[in-house]
């Protein structure tokens, strides 16, 4: 058996990929232990009881950078990456259309209309488990890495004031509407996110598509980690107001666990599409700044819109770079390359059978 050759000049070999990739993932660790060594005022700041939290965001910056980089050193996703930020930086894109980036990430990252295309009930669990995601997240890691800090304005009484990095923000009312929204921001991302993934996972119980291609570890631990999250923190809250601390303890290790399970897990598993999709604003701008300009290409053979014509050329840039030799294909429609199968399946195959 002769050795394998060499790899191809357009890919990067593994080794070398591995390599980035781990040193991209040190760099941002250290800077996010700078961050918070520094943020929290030299760990004045810093709950040591939220110790297994911050090392758990550490291990999550570690693996969304090592992650990210492996993705991006593929032939596709390294064009369309440097294509997309290519778009958002142009100045030329900005004076067409000023308003299309903000447009993009409140439709696109925010609203995300394109799961309304595909279902209402989808796209309603969608927000609900985005928008408690980010508001659990937005209250839980500056908390976890000592940057923000809650103390009282004075020795008695429901006065407290908010600090960020040391920093007095606002001072509140601990017992008025705004100082119950404080302290119970965990709970309403709770609420929001529970319904979402109770529908995701009877979905995928109940829908025959979903439970065909679906993958235990891959498409059903995530929305059971969130579940387990969120009814834990709740059962948190439900304690320490009506049980007077009453299993407090348990609850909070068995909570501790899920979060620094699900931590662990976004840079590997499903999650990891909460990192990429900001990568596509990029590349959704590219395609509506060309439309602005109707550059549209059309299908070869019936002349109807295929898609942008600098989108028609980067896929077969990307086809190139692959290797694939039907970069061609790019320049047909949807229908017209099923015609084109068929006819090529009739003339050359099935008139080989008698």
């Amino acid at each position: 058996m002769s050795p394998p050759g060499p790899a191809p000049a357009h890919a990067p070999a593994r080794g070398s990929v591995t390599l980035r990739a781990t040193l991209a993932g040190t760099v941002v660790s250290v800077l996010l232990i700078l961050a918070i060594v520094f943020g929290s005022r030299l760990l004045k700041d810093f709950d040591s009881a939220l110790l297994p939290y911050a090392v758990a965001t550490v291990f999550l910056a570690f693996g969304v950078a090592y992650r990210y980089t492996v993705w991006i050193s593929s032939p596709g996703a390294r064009r369309l990456f440097r294509q997309g930020w290519r778009s958002l930086f142009s100045a030329a894109n900005f004076r067409k259309a000023p308003t299309a980036l903000p447009k993009m990430i409140a439709t696109y990252l925010g609203f995300q209309k394109f799961l309304g295309a595909r279902s209402h009930a989808r796209w309603a669990a969608h927000q609900l488990i985005f928008w408690g995601c980010i508001l659990a997240a937005a209250i839980t890691f500056p908390l976890t890495w000592g940057w923000f800090t809650f103390t009282g304005d004075s020795g008695a009484g429901p006065g407290y004031e908010m600090r960020i990095w040391g920093f007095k923000i606002l001072g509140f009312d601990s017992l008025s509407v705004a100082g119950w929204l404080m302290f119970h921001g965990l709970d309403i991302a709770a609420v929001l996110v529970i319904p979402g993934a109770s529908y995701f996972l009877w979905r995928r119980m109940k829908d025959r598509g979903a439970i065909t291609g679906q993958r235990f570890g891959y498409d059903l631990v995530p929305l059971i980690a969130l579940i387990v999250i969120s009814v834990t923190g709740l059962l948190l809250t439900f304690s320490s107001i009506f049980l007077h601390g009453g299993g407090y303890e348990f609850l909070a290790v068995l909570h501790m666990v899920a979060v620094v399970f699900t931590l662990i897990y976004i840079p590997f598993g499903k999650f990891f599409h909460i990192v990429q999709r900001p990568a596509a604003v990029g590349m959704q701008l590219f395609k509506y700044t060309s439309r602005q300009d109707e550059q549209v290409f059309p299908c070869k053979r019936c002349g109807e819109p295929v898609d942008t014509a600098p989108y028609v050329e980067n896929l077969r840039g990307t086809m190139r770079d692959l290797k694939l030799d039907f970069d061609a294909w790019a320049e047909y429609c949807p229908r017209c390359k099923r015609v084109l199968r068929g006819t090529a399946y009739l003339s050359h195959v099935k008139k080989g059978f008698k």
